[in-house]
């Protein structure tokens, strides 16, 4: 399908203005084009066909946007990955996905020192190609598998989702509905986020146009938006808006093009934000998996509602049993489509975890919501151990498994604490016995073992951690008792890990 539209649009407007980059770098349809077939006939001489996966471990820029697109004009599997990935997390996920080329960035190729890599045959920096050397003949269609993209699981390490070309357009067309033709959309979000690949798939869809930036920055948001003559952004999430609204108020604050946002959550803050800068907005529910079965609508006064359901899909609370539960009780969400390829096709090389999301017909959430009398849903908790940290999803196992590699921990647990309206990571721990554990060191012990995002901001020293009758970690009092006197913070110890630039 984007091999379809980026042919059919490059003959259509050939020299309107599809993509801009943070470095000025700028391409029209036609441009793109001949950028994306040239790196398609050098994978191609690499081997690559229709069906293969092709890791892109590359930050948000032109090599990315050039290797996703012509990863898919050759009908192959796009596999972005994070680019703060290290050490285990890393090997398993470069495995887990059985890639046999790994497109990289230079500065993040040292990474890989190390690793045993069962299936990479070759990792590439650069690539260079003939277009007019392209077999061309690949036909992707909409159920064919478009990306793997890899989010948090609930027992283990991160989960592969197979997604289909026709879910990533139906996300893009559900949530950025509104954007109109020829309109343009600020993305600050990766790719390796459904809410990047989708917020440039609705530019493509449009035939409009996208400025790609290197993640979110209050200084220059409304400056990338002007530059880019943007009307919508991939998202406000959470502190986003929080840090737009701390901003003084100028003469300025309306002199913009962006006309409606999507943000999560709806709140007063969100109210005031439309106030203050004449944006209208929506919000909704979506995951990697789906394709945003719950969206609001335009402007809704519905404060912490993530909308009602969509055309053309049904969803539910249920039990345990999948028995719906009434309105105002809390319950697992449920959703199936009357439409076939418009949600995932599974967990990659998992299927005891795909047929366990997928039972009785229905695809399981994982994440429990309730509903009012209205048909509003509302969201309560998550049955899985994740957390989500400005826009991650951080798998609480995958913190703890790296803290108990430390020499001095017994156990621990690592839990979501709300902050400012955004969730950050706290681990508690028992230190072995006879040993005083200094929360500093562990940070310093932590930070070459996890990305940015999961290592912990709040560590907390206790005697014990309480245990069900068959043994489990309870973890709901400490999610509940929060940051308490005994909590150390590191943002208040000084130590402010960000994002590493590339």
């Amino acid at each position: 399908m984007l091999k379809a539209i980026l042919d059919d649009r490059a003959a259509r407007f050939p020299t309107r203005r599809l993509a801009l980059f943070e470095d000025g770098t700028e391409w029209t349809w036609s441009e793109c084009r001949e950028l994306v077939r040239a790196e398609a006939a050098a994978l191609q001489a690499l081997g690559v066909r229709a069906g293969d996966r092709v890791i892109a471990w590359l930050p948000n820029g032109p090599a990315l946007v050039r290797a996703w697109f012509a990863i898919n004009y050759l009908g192959a599997i796009f596999v972005p990955l994070n680019t703060a990935y290290r050490g285990a997390t890393l090997e398993h996920t470069i495995n887990a996905c059985r890639a046999r080329l790994m497109l990289a960035h230079t500065g993040l190729v040292e990474r890989l020192d190390g690793l045993t890599l069962e299936h990479v045959e070759r990792v590439v920096t650069s690539l260079h190609g003939d277009s007019s050397r392209l077999d061309d003949s690949a036909r992707p269609e909409p159920w064919d598998v478009q990306s793997l993209i890899y989010t948090s699981g609930t027992t283990g390490m991160s989960k592969g989702v197979l997604s289909p070309y026709l879910q990533l357009y139906t996300t893009a067309t559900v949530v950025y509905g509104y954007l109109r033709e020829g309109e343009g959309i600020l993305v600050n979000l990766p790719m390796f986020h459904v809410g990047g690949t989708s917020s440039i798939t609705i530019a493509l869809v449009r035939s409009g146009s996208f400025h790609l930036v290197d993640g979110f920055s209050t200084e220059r948001f409304w400056d990338q938006v002007r530059r880019g003559q943007c009307t919508t952004t991939s998202g406000l999430i959470g502190i986003m808006g929080a840090f737009l609204m701390k901003a003084p108020p100028t003469p300025n604050d309306r002199n913009h093009s962006l006309r409606c946002m999507t943000g999560f959550p709806v709140n007063e803050q969100t109210v005031r934000i439309r106030e203050r800068f004449g944006i209208d907005y929506l919000t909704g529910f979506n995951m990697t998996e789906l394709s945003a079965p719950l969206v609001s609508g335009l402007n809704t006064s519905v404060f912490g509602a993530c909308g009602r359901p969509r055309s053309g899909v049904e969803c539910r609370l249920v039990d345990e049993h999948d028995i719906e539960v009434p309105d105002g009780t809390p319950g697992e969400l449920i959703v199936r489509s009357e439409l076939p390829w418009v949600f995932n096709v599974g967990y990659d090389g998992l299927p005891e975890a795909t047929a366990h999301s997928w039972r009785n017909g229905w695809f399981h959430t994982g994440d429990i919501l309730r509903k009012d009398a209205d048909g509003n849903y509302f969201f309560v908790d998550r049955l899985k151990d994740s957390i989500r940290r400005r826009g991650e999803n951080v798998s609480s196992l995958e913190v703890e498994a790296a803290v108990r590699t430390h020499a001095g921990v017994d156990e621990v647990i690592a839990v979501g604490i709300p902050v400012e309206s955004e969730e950050e990571v706290m681990v508690v721990i028992v230190p072995k016995a006879g040993q005083t554990l200094d929360p500093r060191a562990l940070i310093e012990w932590l930070t070459p073992r996890l990305p940015y995002f999961a290592v912990p901001r709040f560590v907390r020293i206790v005697a014990a951690i309480p245990k069900t009758e068959t043994n489990k970690q309870r973890k709901f009092p400490f999610r509940e008792a929060g940051v308490t006197p005994d909590t150390w913070d590191r943002v208040a110890a000084g130590i402010v890990l960000k994002r590493e630039r590339l």
